[in-house]
């Protein structure tokens, strides 16, 4: 194992799937390990000034935490997670950032709609209620996103062509309401008044579920978009 594998916490985890091992990290704040993906890596740069590194990608030491902007901000402010950097890149010489939680939610919404926009330059995603319903009862509706300002009434609309063309009348399946409003998201998707959204591919809503599950979990907004297949289980959080 190399110094830098030692140092971030690794550890190799059996996903039971063909297997295959996903990397793991450890918190340096409560110690628990979990997948690379649903963590937050924080670099230490040569001024001694430590920023998220969201992709995972700078050079040098990194730290890994999985907890939440609410439980970051108190670690902060407690000095729990400067004596954890401390600890972990053997140094004293550290500055946090007073808004580095509202930098790790900035970047993540930034990493989360930047997925939206890949997925859509693929052709996986699809805008406008018509579309979406006539695709949603055909069953081919991986994925539902709802607008912060979208309206009640269309939002019903939408989440009952899902159920019928998913053959589960009945269930609570749902599209979601993600915590971003039609301006934005039309932005992100560089469309006119985007207010729903569907993946129909399952690859590309599983990387746009995740992607959103990593933003959602960390702002505290739980009830993060998923595949609809895989709506039973509930969203992944950090």
């Amino acid at each position: 194992m190399s110094n830098d594998e030692h140092f971030e916490g690794i550890a190799e985890a059996d996903t039971g799937t063909g297997g295959k091992h996903v990397p793991e990290r450890k918190c340096i704040l409560t110690g628990a390990h979990d997948a690379r993906a649903n963590l937050i890596r924080l670099a230490l740069g040569p001024d001694g000034i430590v920023l998220p590194d969201l992709r995972a990608k700078a050079p040098g030491r990194g730290a890994w935490i999985g907890v939440d902007k609410a439980a970051l901000e108190i670690a902060i402010a407690k000095g729990k997670l400067k004596g954890a950097l401390s600890r972990a890149f053997k140094t004293g010489e550290i500055t946090i950032p007073a808004d580095l939680p509202d930098m790790i939610a900035q970047g993540l919404q930034r990493l989360a709609l930047d997925r939206l926009g890949l997925e859509n330059r693929a052709g996986a995603v699809l805008a406008g209620s018509d579309r979406i319903e006539e695709a949603a009862r055909r069953g081919q509706v991986h994925l539902l996103y709802h607008a912060a300002d979208a309206g009640t009434d269309g939002n019903r609309k939408l989440d009952q062509a899902l159920r019928v063309g998913s053959d589960r009348e009945g269930s609570d399946l749902r599209g979601l309401v993600i915590p971003v409003s039609r301006t934005i998201l039309s932005m992100a998707l560089g469309r006119e008044n985007v207010v729903h959204i569907a993946l129909t591919a399952p690859a590309s809503a599983a990387r746009v579920a995740q992607a959103f599950a990593r933003w959602c979990g960390f702002i505290g907004r739980f009830d993060a978009p998923v595949p609809c297949e895989d709506a039973s289980r509930g969203p992944s959080a950090l």
